[in-house]
C-alpha cells in the first residue's frame, strides 16, 4: 500500500466520527447520553424525533466507535464509550463560538440575556463546596442526577424550584448547573433564584465536563418506578 493510499484510509475512518458529530440530532443525542445511559424510548422523547429515526442515528454512532450498548430485559441502554467524546463536544462548541458569527449572535441573544454575570469554575466551586459556603442545585431530571452529580449537591428541576423557594438560603451563594454552559435550564434557574433576592450564579459548564475532568462525583440510587422510565 502506497503513503498516500494509507493517508486516504486513515482519513476515511476517521471521517465516520464526523459522520456522527456532522449532524444536529446526533450531537444532541450525545449531549443526553453524556449524562447517562438511556433507553432509545426515552432519547426519542427527549429529542422529539420518532423511535425508528432515534435508533437509525444510534446505529451510526455505534458504528462510529462512540456509543455502545447493553440490553437489560426488554430494553437496550445506550452510553458513550469514554469521557474522550465529551472533550470532543467540548472542543467543538468553543470552536464554533469562537469562528461562527451565527452560535455567539444566539448566544448572546438567547442565553446571555438571562445572565450577564461571570459563571464560577469547577475548581472554586468544589473548593467552596467542601468549605459549606455555597449551595449547590442540580437542575436537571432525577435520574440524571442519579447517574452522577456534584458532590452534596441538591436535585431541585426547574418546575419544582418554586416550591423550594422557602427552603433555600439567603446567607449563601447558591450555584446552579445543568447539563452543560448552554443548558438553558441553568440560566432560568438562576434568572428565578435572583428574582426572589438569592445571589445565584452558574457552573462555568455542566456535569459531563466537571466528570471529564476528574473532580469528584456522587451517585444515588434512584427509584424502581423511575429508572424504568429512563
Amino acid at each position: 500500500m502506497s503513503r498516500q493510499n494509507l493517508k486516504q484510509q486513515i482519513y476515511s475512518q476517521v471521517a465516520r466520527i464526523g459522520k456522527v458529530v456532522g449532524h444536529g440530532h446526533r450531537l444532541e443525542l450525545l449531549e443526553y447520553l453524556a449524562q447517562g445511559e438511556r433507553t432509545v424510548e426515552a432519547l426519542a422523547k427527549l429529542t422529539g424525533l420518532s423511535v425508528a429515526n432515534t435508533s437509525q442515528h444510534l446505529r451510526v454512532m455505534r458504528q462510529s466507535g462512540l456509543v455502545e450498548a447493553r440490553k437489560d430485559g426488554l430494553y437496550v441502554y445506550y452510553s458513550l464509550t469514554d469521557d474522550e467524546i465529551v472533550r470532543l463536544l467540548s472542543s467543538m462548541r468553543k470552536l464554533a463560538e469562537s469562528h461562527l458569527a451565527d452560535v455567539d449572535r444566539l448566544v448572546r441573544s438567547y442565553l446571555t440575556v438571562k445572565d450577564e454575570l461571570e459563571p464560577i469554575p469547577r475548581q472554586e466551586l468544589l473548593d467552596r463546596a467542601r468549605r459549606g459556603i455555597v449551595t449547590v442545585l442540580d437542575v436537571r431530571p432525577s435520574e440524571e442526577f442519579a447517574s452522577g452529580h456534584v458532590p452534596g449537591a441538591v436535585n431541585v428541576s426547574l418546575k419544582d424550584l418554586e416550591q423550594w423557594l422557602k427552603k433555600l438560603p439567603h446567607n449563601q451563594e447558591i450555584v446552579a448547573y445543568c447539563r452543560g454552559p448552554h443548558c438553558v435550564l441553568a440560566f432560568e434557574a438562576v434568572a428565578k433564584l435572583r428574582e426572589n433576592g438569592f445571589q445565584a450564579r452558574r457552573l462555568e459548564d455542566g456535569f459531563p465536563e466537571w466528570r471529564e475532568a476528574g473532580l469528584p462525583v456522587e451517585k444515588s440510587i434512584m427509584p424502581e418506578s423511575e429508572n424504568s422510565k429512563a
